[in-house]
């Protein structure tokens, strides 16, 4: 698993090899999502400083796999993820994890414009 670090601070994990996380986390469309999406209404990126991707400690780890079994509600896959992607070269296999709380984009951003 690797972790996408924006200055300092770890922002997301995606259970994949290294090439397909910087492949991924460095497309113009994830760096796109980066900028507009915010967290406690600051941009996650901003469009110019460095996207780091390195290998995901123990700590990140643990919480995208508490985060996948959450939202699947079984244990198997979050057990090892690594698994569904020895499955398939397919990137859209991958699931990436947000390691920060990401700000609510619905109506609530419409009536503060």
């Amino acid at each position: 698993m690797f972790t996408l670090e924006i200055e300092g601070t770890a922002v997301a994990v995606i259970n994949s090899d290294e090439a397909s996380a910087k492949d991924l986390f460095t497309c113009e469309g994830f760096k796109e999502d980066l900028r507009t999406m915010t967290s406690e209404g600051k941009p996650l990126w901003n469009g110019t400083s460095a996207l780091k991707v390195r290998a995901a400690n123990e700590d990140e780890i643990e919480i995208f796999e508490d985060a996948l079994a959450e939202d699947d509600g079984e244990g198997d896959f979050a057990e090892d993820p690594r698994h569904a992607d020895a499955d398939t070269d397919e990137e859209d296999e991958a699931d990436i994890v947000f390691l920060v709380d990401i700000d609510e984009a619905d109506e609530s951003d419409d009536a503060d414009a």
